[in-house]
């Protein structure tokens, strides 16, 4: 955001609002290119919290101000934008849409009470979106349908409210219609179902308000039966149905009273045409959140309890309850440095508090258990990148600190004296590897510093410093995830390269084979003497190494037994033909030679590892490959693509089976290296709506050609 708009916004600071009834927390959730940015800044500009909807003196939004995201061309983190309707605070939490910033869209899911689907009538909707209402279903969060693109030549707005109710369910109904232009195709206002009326924004906003001409009654009396079929069937008065079918007229504040309250609770789900550029439908959106979304007081708050796991009693979304706040999103601004978005779910964040912060370990993306005590200097109200000074937050409101030296991205911010422990929201695994390197030895701690920092402000960003590789591997969502990282890390001012992955293989031995080791030096009158013969062979797969001790006669004194053991094992772990670790083999140590001075512990480790080393040149020595065993997940007309894909693969695959939203799993094995690029090519083979899931399983022989291949690339 340019200056001159960050001082408007700071300058513009909203009122307090201090009763969570009058705060309403919505998502605007929909795929890549759909509109949401455009609906919130146009909502934003409607209600006038911004002079204008669009891009600003740099390029950015108010919603798009990351760099990242300009560069993208399009949103790739949750950015908060609250405005004021009447007597109520409305946080929008625009999420991005591309499948590679998921993270952030259930960061911006946690925020919030009540979901807004925005779907294109041009586009429609893919299965990620159908896989995202799911799991609001799943989770009780209200919903509603704003349908967007509508003076597209190819929008049809009555084809999709009927693939929303396909894809959806039977509860989503139009709660208006769109009125067409003189033209027939624009979209000049809209038809209200309820209430019967027209609004035509042809002169502009507001609307002109007029009773229904004779070519619209038709429409709208088709519509509203089921509109009102659909509301009754939700309402909680059971002698509704029962009027509504002896033909009374049910009164308009009823119907209304009972869509809000269905909404409310997740029962029903209203469709509002909306185009953001001439402001249609805005007004309708407006009321539709004011009145039917729930305030955080009808939501639960998430589970709590203490920093040690102990039992908390529930809380509930009340400004004088114990603080619990929750960290949706850490960034880094280049004005203002860290930046914590956070969510008030209990009590009130206030400026200059002292406060404790802790968050959940997840060890497996490089980020530990935490707690620390700090103060909160200032709260502030975000709009996009412009921070508005507020005195403080009350459960159930969103709100933004700076400088904040330990808060990472999923941390409870609690109370110094009474720490709490929020449970974290579901994140995906990031599941594409890329191998950075720093691009001189001077950037190297610069690296570590600022990957440390993406990786606390990113819970979907795994970083693995792999000690067989000797890779630094950051494992993220996809391509778009990959860029948006390593553009932040060369931002951070590291220059950074990237190089192939490599998979960390493992040796073996196929047949018996027999070595001998043998080191003999004189030096400075001093003598190294060790010889030991052994016998190696192959165990099965998963035998670990075994070592048997075979000499008789005390060819090899019994305390140099162990250091002939010794030196295998470091052999092994060295490798012997391509250097990965040896594994499953069982070494039987039958005879050797010692000598009454020379011989030591040194002498008989270099003999051990120079006899593993001989048997290994009979060529008996074999690759050994990772095989993850893993779960794709897709719409039933994949299956077939996805199973022929995994064979390319070399993948085997086990079965088919149906998850709990009727969606198809296939599971396989499949070699880790033909995994390494799966999460893009999963995607793009799926239209974006395959995910998997992968574990090890164990090593396989690796077939000759692949090894062949393997040994060519890393000499």
């Amino acid at each position: 955001m340019s200056h001159k708009h960050r001082e408007k916004a700071e300058a513009d600071a909203p009122s307090q609002v201090t009763d969570p009834a009058n705060i309403r927390n919505v998502a605007l959730v929909g795929h890549a290119g759909v509109g949401k940015t455009t609906l919130a800044e146009a909502l934003l500009a409607v209600t006038g919290t911004i002079d204008r909807a669009g891009n600003v003196d740099d390029g950015t939004t108010v919603c798009d101000h990351d760099p990242a995201a300009v560069a993208q061309r399009r949103s790739v983190g949750v950015a908060c934008a609250p405005l004021r309707f009447g007597d109520l605070k409305i946080n929008l939490l625009d999420t991005p849409g591309y499948g590679d910033f998921v993270g952030e869209l259930r960061a911006g899911l946690r925020a919030a009470d009540a979901a807004l689907f925005v779907v294109s009538a041009v586009n429609g909707l893919d299965m990620a979106t159908r896989a995202l209402w799911e799991e609001c279903a799943a989770a009780g969060t209200p919903r509603a349908v704003a349908v967007t693109r509508l003076d597209h030549p190819q929008a049809d707005f009555d084809e999709t409210v009927a693939l929303c109710q396909r894809m959806f369910g039977d509860g989503v109904l139009p709660v208006y219609l769109p009125l067409l232009g003189d033209d027939g195709e624009s979209t000049a206002g809209l038809i209200g179902l309820i209430s019967r009326q027209i609004f035509d924004h042809g002169a502009g906003n507001p609307p002109t308000v007029s009773s229904p001409e004779e070519v619209h009654l038709e429409a709208i009396a088709e519509a509203r039966d089921a509109l009102i079929e659909g509301v009754i069937a939700e309402s909680e008065d059971e002698t509704l149905m029962d009027r509504y079918l002896a033909g009374e007229e049910i009164d308009a504040k009823t119907l209304v009273s009972d869509l809000e309250t269905a909404v409310a609770r997740g029962a029903f789900h209203p469709v509002v045409p909306v185009n953001a550029t001439t402001g249609v439908g805005l007004e309708a959106v407006l009321e539709l959140i004011a009145g039917g979304f729930p305030s955080p007081l009808e939501r639960p708050v998430p589970t709590v309890t203490g920093v040690d796991g102990s039992p908390v009693p529930p809380l509930t979304p009340d400004p004088a309850g114990p603080l619990a706040a929750e960290v949706v999103k850490t960034t880094v601004d280049p004005y203002v440095g860290r930046v914590s978005l956070v969510r008030v779910f209990s009590g009130t964040l206030r400026t200059d508090t002292a406060v404790h912060v802790s968050g959940h370990g997840l060890s497996e993306r490089g980020r530990p258990d935490h707690d620390s005590d700090e103060r909160v200097a200032h709260v502030y109200s975000p709009l996009g990148a412009a921070l508005r000074e507020v005195p403080e937050c009350v459960a159930g409101d969103v709100c933004a600190i700076t400088k904040s030296g330990t808060a990472e991205t999923g941390d409870t911010i609690s109370a110094r004296d009474t720490p709490l422990l929020m449970a974290p929201w579901p994140m995906p695994e990031p599941l594409l590897p890329i191998a950075v390197t720093a691009a001189t030895r001077a950037d190297e701690d610069a690296m570590a510093k600022n990957l440390a920092r993406l990786v606390a402000a990113d819970p979907t960003l795994r970083l693995e410093r792999n000690a067989e590789t000797h890779q630094v591997v950051l494992w993220c969502m996809g391509e778009s995830h990959a860029e948006v990282v390593l553009d932040r890390l060369r931002a951070g001012g590291t220059h950074v390269d990237t190089e192939p992955v490599r998979v960390a293989l493992r040796e073996t031995f196929t047949a018996v084979a027999t070595g001998t080791g043998r080191h003999v030096k004189q030096s400075g009158g001093h003598g190294q003497y060790g010889v030991c013969h052994i016998q190696v062979e192959p165990l099965p797969q998963g035998g670990g190494f075994e070592f048997v001790n075979r000499v008789v006669g005390g060819a090899i004194p019994t305390q140099f037994i162990a250091s002939v053991e010794k030196g295998v094992v470091a052999q092994m772990e060295r490798g012997l033909v391509t250097g990965h670790p040896v594994i499953d083999i069982r070494v039987t140590l039958h005879d050797g030679k010692a000598h009454s001075v020379d011989s030591s512990d040194a002498a008989f480790q270099a003999a051990g590892a120079a006899a593993l080393r001989d048997a290994a040149e009979s060529g008996r020595v074999s690759l050994l490959e990772p095989v993850d065993r893993v779960a794709v997940t897709v719409a039933d007309g994949y299956v077939g693509t996805v199973m022929s894909d995994l064979a390319s693969r070399r993948g085997r695959v086990l079965g088919t089976e149906t998850d709990e939203h009727d969606r198809a799993v296939v599971n396989a094995e499949v070699p880790a290296v033909e995994l390494l690029r799966y999460a893009i090519e999963l995607r793009a083979m799926t239209a974006g709506s395959g995910w998997f899931r992968r574990r090890f399983s164990r090593y396989e022989p690796m077939p000759p050609q692949s090894a062949e291949q393997h040994v060519r690339s890393t000499r």
